[in-house]
């Protein structure tokens, strides 16, 4: 089997734990989405573990990837920082997805260790980068920067999950909105 099987089935992977979750990844749907035989699955992951640990890990990869391009095109950091949420608002325009590790994190105490260990990436990747700009953006000193870090995560995944909860992407624009009058997010440059 080629690994472009591999690269849809976690492509579908990505999508079925957005909308359900770790609990949602099922062989037997995951096949039918990449017109594979559910048995075929096991070719690339020899389980369900190995199959959430790797969306999640791709699901990390990718993010920091799309966070240190968006630091690399930003005209300063603090316009960087300032379009951090629009990574958490394209899941919520995309189906009304969640982001996957914040999904996968609510279900912890199910996760198998290794899952576990690729969600908890995902938020320290988030937090690293956000302490870095904050750093860098002089909105904050070295020290402080990693706390400060931990609670525009955290606010910014809640706002997305309270939003998807009410399929009102309105109501997630308007929390960051209501972040950055606070002076926990700066301003949108205009």
């Amino acid at each position: 089997m080629s690994s472009n099987y591999r690269e849809a089935i976690l492509a579908a992977a990505k999508i079925a734990a957005q909308k359900h979750g770790y609990s949602g990844l099922n062989f037997r749907d995951l096949g039918e989405d990449v017109g594979i035989k559910s048995a075929s699955i096991y070719y690339h992951f020899r389980s369900k573990a190995d199959l959430g640990a790797a969306v999640a890990r791709r699901y990390w990869e990718d993010t920091s990837a799309d966070l240190e391009a968006m630091l690399a095109e930003a005209s300063d950091p603090l316009s960087c920082l300032s379009h951090y949420p629009d990574i958490f608002r394209k899941s919520l325009e995309n189906d009304n997805r969640l982001c996957l590790c914040s999904f996968m994190a609510a279900e912890y105490d199910d996760l198998p260790e290794p899952v576990r260990t690729e969600v908890q990436t995902y938020a320290d990747v988030n937090v690293a980068w956000l302490s870095k700009v904050l750093a860098a953006a002089a909105v904050v000193s070295c020290e402080e920067s990693e706390a400060r870090a931990r609670a525009i995560y955290a606010a910014v995944a809640g706002a997305q999950l309270m939003a998807r909860s009410r399929s009102d992407i309105a109501l997630f624009d308007g929390l960051i909105e209501n972040y950055r009058v606070a002076g926990l997010l700066p301003k949108k440059p205009l």
